[in-house]
């Protein structure tokens, strides 16, 4: 089997998801030893836009057609993401919490492989279907402010909502999650924190 580790958070060490995500992935590791496990920082300016030609090239491929010249090429770039993430069985994504959602980099990362034949089909009569069929996803979501149960001066959840479904909508049923969400205009979050390090290593192991 194999695993790619998508990181969606910028801040390195001083990441609470990314030192969630190590802990998962020591127990991973150590329950699969033979596995294959990779990591994709999404800040590595790697990820090509999803611009004016990518979006003509979608919407030619909707259409029956091949795209040419500069779509061509924004497809091929899309393409290439796309063929690196479905090339693996399982995924663990590290999630901060942005504004209530999701960094605007992984949604960037969504918009360019989320493409017809690839991640979803569409029929005009039973609507979209998921394409990554039989995979496995982990989810490290954490947040510093908001968290079930406060009041909406705390924040609303766009961030677990959305990825949650999108993760479904593409095929990947299979979905595990570790949150930290800790209230930091108030107590002390290391009770928070360790729960969350012992969850992900428990899942870590059984993932």
């Amino acid at each position: 089997m194999s695993l790619l580790h998508i990181s969606a958070s910028p801040r390195g060490t001083d990441s609470e998801s990314l030192a969630i995500a190590g802990t998962f992935l020591d127990a991973y590791r150590e329950a699969h030893p033979g596995d294959t496990v990779d990591h994709h920082d999404l800040w590595d300016g790697a990820l090509p836009e999803f611009g004016p030609d990518a979006a003509g090239a979608k919407m030619t491929v909707f259409g029956g057609a091949a795209p040419e010249g500069a779509q061509e090429r924004a497809w091929a770039a899309a393409r290439s993401v796309f063929e690196r993430f479905d090339s693996y069985d399982r995924y663990l994504f590290s999630v901060p919490m942005w504004n209530a959602g999701v960094p605007y980099i992984l949604k960037q990362f969504i918009d360019v492989i989320s493409q017809p034949g690839w991640v979803f089909g569409f029929d005009p009569e039973q609507g979209y279907s998921g394409l990554l069929q039989g995979k496995k996803a982990a989810v490290v979501y954490t947040s510093a402010v908001y968290g079930d149960g406060r009041g909406p001066s705390f924040g609303t959840d766009f961030q677990r909502r959305f990825f949650d479904d999108w993760l479904r909508w593409a095929g990947v049923a299979d979905i595990t999650t570790v949150e930290f969400r800790p209230n930091l205009a108030t107590a002390d979050a290391e009770t928070d924190r360790r729960e969350a390090h012992a969850l992900a290593r428990e899942e870590g192991k059984h993932f």
